[in-house]
Protein backbone atom coordinates (compact mmCIF):
# COMPACT_ATOMS: atom_id res chain seq x y z
CA UNK A 1 0.00 0.00 0.00
CA UNK A 2 1.35 3.40 -1.03
CA UNK A 3 0.04 6.65 0.37
CA UNK A 4 0.79 10.15 -0.89
CA UNK A 5 -0.35 13.15 1.13
CA UNK A 6 -0.16 16.65 -0.32
CA UNK A 7 -0.27 19.81 1.77
CA UNK A 8 0.38 23.52 1.47
CA UNK A 9 -2.44 24.57 -0.81
CA UNK A 10 -4.66 27.54 -0.10
CA UNK A 11 -5.86 30.94 -1.24
CA UNK A 12 -3.30 33.52 -2.32
CA UNK A 13 -3.38 36.80 -4.22
CA UNK A 14 -1.88 37.09 -7.66
CA UNK A 15 1.86 37.62 -7.40
CA UNK A 16 2.06 35.65 -4.18
CA UNK A 17 3.79 32.39 -3.34
CA UNK A 18 2.93 28.98 -1.98
CA UNK A 19 4.96 25.90 -1.18
CA UNK A 20 3.37 22.50 -1.69
CA UNK A 21 4.66 19.34 -0.05
CA UNK A 22 3.91 15.69 -0.76
CA UNK A 23 4.98 12.90 1.56
CA UNK A 24 5.05 9.30 0.36
CA UNK A 25 4.69 6.39 2.76
CA UNK A 26 4.03 2.67 2.67
CA UNK A 27 5.47 0.11 0.27
CA UNK A 28 7.22 2.68 -1.89
CA UNK A 29 10.60 0.96 -2.31
CA UNK A 30 12.97 3.14 -4.35
CA UNK A 31 11.16 6.11 -5.80
CA UNK A 32 12.36 7.09 -9.24
CA UNK A 33 10.64 10.15 -10.67
CA UNK A 34 8.43 12.44 -8.61
CA UNK A 35 6.00 14.72 -10.40
CA UNK A 36 3.46 17.46 -9.88
CA UNK A 37 0.33 17.75 -11.99
CA UNK A 38 -2.64 20.06 -11.78
CA UNK A 39 -6.22 20.06 -12.93
CA UNK A 40 -8.45 23.10 -13.26
CA UNK A 41 -12.25 22.77 -13.48
CA UNK A 42 -13.29 21.66 -16.96
CA UNK A 43 -9.70 20.97 -18.00
CA UNK A 44 -7.64 17.84 -18.40
CA UNK A 45 -4.92 17.06 -15.89
CA UNK A 46 -1.77 18.99 -16.84
CA UNK A 47 1.80 18.01 -16.09
CA UNK A 48 3.60 20.74 -14.14
CA UNK A 49 7.06 19.51 -13.18
CA UNK A 50 9.20 16.43 -12.66
CA UNK A 51 12.32 15.56 -10.73
CA UNK A 52 14.43 12.42 -11.02
CA UNK A 53 15.99 10.61 -8.11
CA UNK A 54 19.29 12.24 -8.99
CA UNK A 55 17.70 15.70 -8.95
CA UNK A 56 17.29 16.52 -12.62
CA UNK A 57 14.25 18.70 -13.19
CA UNK A 58 11.85 19.55 -15.99
CA UNK A 59 8.99 22.03 -16.12
CA UNK A 60 5.94 22.74 -18.19
CA UNK A 61 6.18 25.89 -20.28
CA UNK A 62 3.43 27.62 -18.33
CA UNK A 63 5.35 27.44 -15.02
CA UNK A 64 8.97 27.59 -16.16
CA UNK A 65 10.86 30.30 -14.32
CA UNK A 66 8.17 30.65 -11.62
CA UNK A 67 7.93 27.18 -10.04
CA UNK A 68 10.71 25.08 -8.53
CA UNK A 69 10.45 21.37 -7.82
CA UNK A 70 12.73 19.73 -5.27
CA UNK A 71 12.83 16.54 -3.24
CA UNK A 72 14.25 15.07 -0.07
CA UNK A 73 14.92 11.39 -0.67
CA UNK A 74 15.56 10.74 3.03
CA UNK A 75 12.02 11.91 3.77
CA UNK A 76 10.33 10.55 0.62
CA UNK A 77 9.05 14.05 0.06
CA UNK A 78 8.67 16.24 -3.00
CA UNK A 79 8.10 19.99 -2.90
CA UNK A 80 6.79 22.57 -5.32
CA UNK A 81 7.75 26.16 -4.66
CA UNK A 82 5.37 28.41 -6.58
CA UNK A 83 6.19 32.08 -7.05
CA UNK A 84 4.60 34.91 -9.05
CA UNK A 85 1.32 33.05 -8.97
CA UNK A 86 -1.34 33.93 -11.52
CA UNK A 87 -5.10 33.35 -11.48
CA UNK A 88 -4.61 30.77 -14.23
CA UNK A 89 -2.55 28.70 -11.80
CA UNK A 90 -5.75 27.97 -9.88
CA UNK A 91 -6.25 24.20 -9.83
CA UNK A 92 -6.09 21.08 -7.74
CA UNK A 93 -2.44 20.08 -7.54
CA UNK A 94 -1.53 16.39 -7.42
CA UNK A 95 1.75 14.71 -6.70
CA UNK A 96 2.74 11.47 -8.35
CA UNK A 97 5.59 9.06 -7.81
CA UNK A 98 6.94 6.28 -9.95
CA UNK A 99 8.92 3.19 -8.99
CA UNK A 100 9.47 -0.25 -10.49
CA UNK A 101 6.01 -1.33 -9.36
CA UNK A 102 4.00 1.47 -10.89
CA UNK A 103 2.73 5.02 -10.60
CA UNK A 104 0.95 6.37 -7.54
CA UNK A 105 -1.13 9.50 -6.98
CA UNK A 106 -2.10 11.68 -4.08
CA UNK A 107 -5.57 13.06 -3.40
CA UNK A 108 -4.66 16.60 -4.37
CA UNK A 109 -4.52 20.00 -2.71
CA UNK A 110 -6.45 23.05 -3.88
CA UNK A 111 -4.58 26.16 -4.95
CA UNK A 112 -6.66 29.27 -5.61
CA UNK A 113 -5.10 32.48 -6.90
CA UNK A 114 -7.26 35.59 -6.72
CA UNK A 115 -6.80 38.51 -9.06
Amino acid sequence: QVRLVESGGGLVQAGGSLRLSCVASGSIFNINDMDWYRQAPGNEREWVASITRAGSTNYGDSVKGRFTISRDNSKNTVYLEMNSLKPEDTAVYYCSIRNVLGTYWGQGTQVTVSS
